[in-house]
């Protein structure tokens, strides 16, 4: 009967571990008010690397519109994504998934306007391993 317990509670921790987010931050970078668009590219060793199954950004410290997305590829078509929406300080969008198993991601660019006569916000590029 122990045993049984055992492998039950093992079972059940395995499953969580499995379903648990795997996200990590890849980058971060500074939006000004007065810039209309900015673009992030990968650096060696901290997040171009292949197998990049989803990629998602957040904001901190503004609201921001966010109006197009761009997830440039080394090894498929450029994904573009408009008509976000505001993303509210603390927020974040949706996750956009790779084109295929070996993705490798080498650049975001952003086209954006932060709200309500705030100077500053602070983007963040979260992807799913």
């Amino acid at each position: 009967m122990r045993a049984l317990a055992l492998a039950a509670v093992v079972l059940v921790g395995a499953i969580g571990s499995a379903i648990a987010d795997d996200w990590m931050m890849l980058s971060q970078k500074i939006l000004r008010a007065n810039d209309p668009s900015t673009t992030i590219t990968a650096e060696e060793g901290k997040w171009k690397k292949e197998d990049i199954k989803k990629v998602k950004l957040s904001i901190e410290g503004a609201d921001v519109q966010i109006t197009k997305v761009v997830l440039h590829w080394n090894n498929a078509r450029d994904d573009t994504i408009t008509n976000i929406g505001t993303v509210k300080a603390g927020g974040e969008t949706a996750a956009a998934d790779a084109p295929g198993h070996e993705a490798t991601l080498t650049s975001i660019a952003v086209e954006y306007k932060i709200l309500n006569n705030a100077l500053q916000a602070t983007l963040k590029v979260w992807g799913y391993d």
